[in-house]
This record gives structure tokens, sequence and C-alpha cells, in this order.
């Protein structure tokens, strides 16, 4: 197949002199890179064919599978062979998953695979292919439970992190590690300088926001993709169940063969801490890394896909307003895609941003990624724009209420209070594409509003809110919120089974290959779809936490009920001549499992609102939604109904 080379692009600096300058100043960590100060990043000068390849195990202080000693998780490292010999060492990029056995990781799915010696020949991804050239060492941690590791799979809990966060603490002196799995002999980490930056998509990146979470010494940096913020909204969102099953499910999925034989205590405890009410449990609170926050040491560079279905924007919304709260220092990417990689995005763009990033934060080189804007975002497909900051300076919580129209359920939404009511009945067999199909038009199973088409684009950016009051006929109710930009568009069709992407044929390579570890991955190219809305923004709450957002009650029919709900983070343009849409209704159908009743609601629209982050505010929407504009045409198309396949994240 026809493959493609990158070609490393060099950056000199402006004269002779400087670069004499800056090298009398390199620290020793500095200087082990495989580049010098004058290039402003790191060369592959080193051997990946020659590279060191060997495993340890390193032990976690954890009991998690209750055998009477301590669990022992297995690190496969590739590293470069000649900064040891000239007594030089190297920074760490290291990806903790549970995935290298069972699953694969990547677009392709690929696994860890041994020689006879069980040192790794290949390992999944590029990132060692194309760092270890430069001057990186690559780790790859079997989480417990997992592959070669001791210990349980317990799905973002103590196990989880704790497991990597060992692996730091043993690249930096503060752990042991050990050369076989049950032996005595010490491994040392002498040949790192003990900078680690952790990145991995989904739960790998989980993880990294998990260890991150500790504060522990020596991680200078996360890149978690796609990544959980807290498990808790993993599993529900205010009480509204998203998946049929719970955490117990995802760690039998994961667990090694020798695992799932020695961790049914483990498993119960699963059980027994997430019960199916929704309620927020010990189990919980012990996997939320958003309220550890302040314990942040690493910078952060967040890449995630706005239509994510699987690990959806509220987790990258809350987990970055946290950062934010506590100065922690961050980047951000924002896709179209789903639950989708940026290597089968925007390949070129993401290898050498990502490059620039470890360079900037493991070897300390002024490449100036830093200064660059703060985010990247995809407004059409393959067309990316660029923010200073994030949400962009200027952007205001805007509250928008809804009011009664010329027909039931189709009303106008606008700046002023309106009074009136508006009735749904809960329909389980419907969802969030029906409801935008159908917004021009009474429906029993919706309330929608719309603004006027707009005089000129409006930009949302950050996370929305919507405040139902609404009085149920039943004692159980699930909500739904929807914002929705109608119009037509053409965007990554995101519901298919790539989420926005199709993989190709042909291959390009990112590195150095050896006859076991090939550096040439399949090439992707944007899946589109003509749409004649789209949603941007969806959150859903069980009616019944509207007390207390831990625990739901059940409702007394006929008595009104006050909730906000939590909507995902966005960065989304409303085009002149669209309008924005807020959809209330019941259940998303396989995004939120139903009630155990069939309730009509009645929402007093009085006392209902939406609070949008609006890049200018009030009067941002008050510009675009006065004058006149011709609509576009209402064309009910869009993307295909949610996949209804298990989510794995």
């Amino acid at each position: 197949m026809p493959t493609r080379t990158r070609f490393t692009i060099w950056r000199p600096l402006a004269t002779a002199a400087v670069t004499l300058l800056l090298a009398a100043f390199l620290t020793p960590a500095t200087a082990s890179a495989a580049g010098t100060a004058s290039t402003r990043e790191s060369l592959p000068r080193y051997s990946y064919a020659d590279a060191v390849r060997e495993a340890v195990w390193v032990d976690t202080g954890l009991d998690g599978d209750g055998d009477g000693r301590t669990d022992r998780v297995a690190v496969d490292i590739v590293r470069p062979r000649e900064p040891a010999a000239q007594g030089r060492k190297v920074p760490v990029i290291m990806d903790a998953s549970p995935y290298y056995s069972c699953c694969g990781r990547g677009n392709e799915s690929q696994k860890k695979t041994y020689d006879a010696d069980g040192h790794v020949v290949q390992m999944p991804l590029f990132y060692d292919n194309y760092f270890v050239p430069r001057g990186y060492a690559v780790v790859g941690v079997d989480l417990a439970g997992t592959n070669r590791s001791d210990g349980c799979v317990d799905v973002g809990g103590r196990s989880d992190v704790l497991s990597a966060k060992a692996v730091v603490d043993w690249l930096n002196g503060r752990a042991r590690a050990y050369t076989t799995r049950t032996g005595t002999e010490r491994a040392r980490a002498t040949w790192t300088d003990g900078r680690t930056g952790m990145i991995g998509k989904s739960w790998d990146g989980t993880i990294a926001n998990g260890v991150a979470a500790t504060g522990v010494r020596g991680l200078r940096t996360i890149v978690p993709i796609s990544a959980i913020s807290s498990w808790y909204d993993y599993y529900f969102q205010q009480g509204a169940p998203l998946y049929d099953s719970g955490p117990e499910w995802l760690s039998d999925y994961v667990d090694s063969p020798e695992a799932r034989a020695r961790c049914a205590a483990v498993q119960q405890r699963l059980v027994d801490g997430a019960p199916r009410t929704g309620d927020l449990t010990a189990l919980w609170a012990e996997r939320d890394y958003v309220k550890d926050a302040a314990k942040v040491r690493a910078s952060v560079f967040l890449v995630h896909g706005m239509q994510d279905l699987n690990v959806r924007t509220k987790h990258l919304g809350q987990w970055w307003d946290a950062l934010a709260d506590h100065g922690v220092r961050r980047k951000i990417w924002l896709s179209q895609t789903g639950h989708v990689d940026p290597f089968d995005f925007r390949r070129a763009a993401w290898v050498d941003t990502l490059h620039r990033w470890f360079d900037h934060e493991l070897l300390g080189y002024d490449n100036g990624v830093d200064r660059e804007p703060m985010a990247d975002v995809e407004r059409h497909p393959d067309q990316w724009v660029t923010s200073a900051t994030w949400p962009p300076r200027g952007t205001t919580a805007t509250t928008l209420r809804p009011a009664p129209g010329g027909e039931a359920g189709v009303g106008t939404l606008g700046l002023r209070r309106a009074p009136g009511t508006e009735t749904f009945t809960d329909d389980p067999a419907l969802d969030e594409t029906d409801w935008a199909a159908h917004l021009d038009r009474s429906t029993p199973e919706k309330a929608g509003f719309l603004t006027a088409p707009l005089t000129r684009d409006l930009r949302l950016a950050g996370s929305p809110s919507v405040t139902v009051t609404a009085t149920p006929t039943t004692a159980t109710a699930h909500l739904s919120a929807v914002l929705v930009d109608v119009g037509p568009d053409t965007i990554r069709d995101y519901a298919a089974s790539g989420e926005g992407i199709t993989t190709l044929t042909d291959r390009t390579c990112w590195g150095a290959s050896t006859p076991g570890d090939s550096a040439c991955f399949k090439e992707a190219a944007a899946k589109t779809v003509d749409v004649g809305a789209t949603v941007v923004s969806r959150g859903w709450a069980d009616l019944g936490t509207s007390g207390n957002p831990g625990h739901g009650v059940p409702l007394t029919p006929g008595r009104a009920y006050t909730l906000t709900v939590d909507l995902a983070a966005t960065d989304h343009v409303v085009p002149k001549g669209h309008r924005l849409a807020l959809i209330v209704a019941g259940t998303d159908r396989d995004l939120i499992d139903p009630p155990a009743d069939r309730p009509t609601l009645t929402l007093d629209l009085a006392r209902t609102s939406a609070r949008v982050p609006l890049v200018g505010g009030p009067a941002a929407f008050a510009r675009a939604t006065s004058g006149k504009h011709p609509a576009a045409p209402f064309a009910p198309t869009g993307v295909a109904e949610p996949r209804t396949a298990p989510r794995v994240p």
C-alpha cells in the first residue's frame, strides 16, 4: 500500500549567538532530548530498532484481590538505548489502560504483543514509534486486574487510579518495582528524569484525570481524550440512568481471565455501591475527580468530540471549569465527531501539536505552544477556528425564556418572561432526532420553543442549563432538555458507526517501524450527512431529584417541581437565517432509560428558562433576533437514530 512519511520541519532561531547562549544554560534533563534548543523541537536521532524493551512490575501497595500480598501492575517500557549509555535521562509518555489485551487500542484495535522473553514487541498506537526516536520513553501500564497485572478492576476507583499513580511514583524513585511478577529482584528507573506525561482516550484518559487529581509529583502534563471526569455522570445524569447496567459489567468486560476468577468480592462491591436508583453513594464520590481539581499540578490538554454520546461533554465542561477555577494551565480541542481520537480526524495537525506540547511540558523547550490560542474548534467538517481563550472573552450566560405560540407545543424563545403552560406525554419510543424533526408542528411527546430566524450569527460556547417547573401525573418522571440549531447544514455523521469518520485503506507513517511494530496506520476521512436540524447540546434528569440531587424520591402527582438540568458543553455557531430551539421532553430513547411510569407533564412557562453561554451575552441575542430575515426552509432530515450497541469508555 502507498505510504506517506512525515518530515520534520526545522524551526531555527534567529542567530547562532542565541543558539549558543541557550545551549549554555540547558539543564541536564533538557539536554537529554534528541534535539537542541536551536531547533526548538526534539528530533528523531535515536534508533527505534535498537530501543530498550523491558517489563517491570510496580508494587501498588494495595491488595485488591485479597490474596494476602500487595498487587503488582505490569509496566511495558520502550526507551531509546543511547541516552542511558551516555549518562543522560529521558522523560516518559505514559498510557495506562485496561484494554491492552482484551480489546485493543486505536482505530485498528491494536493489542500488546510480546517476544519469548516477555518483552513488548508491539506497543499499540503511534506514540512509541514517533517519540522514542525523539528521546522519550513510552510506557504502557496494564491497569490492576488486566493483562499481566495483579489485582482487580474497580472502574475508576482506588485500584484503577492508584495502580497508575504507583508507576509515576516509581518513575520518580518513590515506589518499588520488580523484574518479574512474583520475584524479589528490584528494578529501578535510573534511566528517567521522572518527568511524566499521561495520555489516553476514553478510560485511559479518565485514568490520567484521576491520577492528576491525586496531585502526584512528577506528573507534568496530561492529555485526556474523550475522558470521564466523574464516573457517576457516566452511568447517570441527575438520577436518570444512562445505561441499563452498572460498573460491574464494565469490570467483567476488561478483567483478565485470572482476575475474573479471583475478583468476585470486588464485583459485588460494585453492584452494592452503585444501585440503579441513581443515588449518589460513597462509591461514586470516590470516582469523582472534579471535586479534587484543586490538587492538580499538571497542565491539561483536553480533546473531546462535541457529539460524543458515549462520554458526553458534560464530563469535559465540569472538568474544564473546575480546572479553570484553580488556575490549572489548559488547552482544548473540540471536534464535531463522536467518540473519536484526533489521530483519526486531524492527524497531521494532531501529531505536530502533541509533539510540541510534550516538548514544551516535558523537555522545557520554549517553542511557543503555550502562547498559541487556547482552543481549536471544528466549525464544519475539517474546518477549524481558534479562540484565544475558551470560552471566549465576552461569553455571558444569557437567560432565554419560552412562551406559548400559535399552536400547542410550538412556542417561541426570547428574553422576556411569559405566562402560560405546555403539556407533553413521555413516549419512550422517540428520541431527540424525532423531536427535532417535528419542531415546526404540534406533537404530543414534546414541547418546543424557537427563536425568530436570526439576522446574524449567534455563538454558544460553554455549558448551558435549563430550569423547568413541571407538574407530573405519575410518581416517576424523567426529563430531557435539548438545544437545537434549526436549519440546513452538512455535519459529521456522528450517529453512524464511525461516529463522524470513515476508515480508509491507505496508510500513512508516523515514526519508525520494526517488523513487529509498524508506524503506518490507516487513514480516515470525514463522514458527513446533510441535516435540517442539529442537536447542539443535551441533558437529562430524574424529576424526583429536584429536592436533593443525590437522592431521588417518588413524586406527588399534581404537585409542581422545579429542577435545573445541566446540559453538555458545546461550541456552536447558529448561522444567520437559522433558528435556535429549546425542546423539553421525557425519555430520550437509547440515551436515557425510561421511568417506571409514563407521565404527562405540564410546564409552567413563567418558571421555565434556559441559561445559554452566548458570546456577547443578551445584547448579542437581542441583535441576532431583531429585524426580519427569511427563515431557512424547514427540512426534517438529520442523523440516524442513536446506536443501541453497548458503549465502552
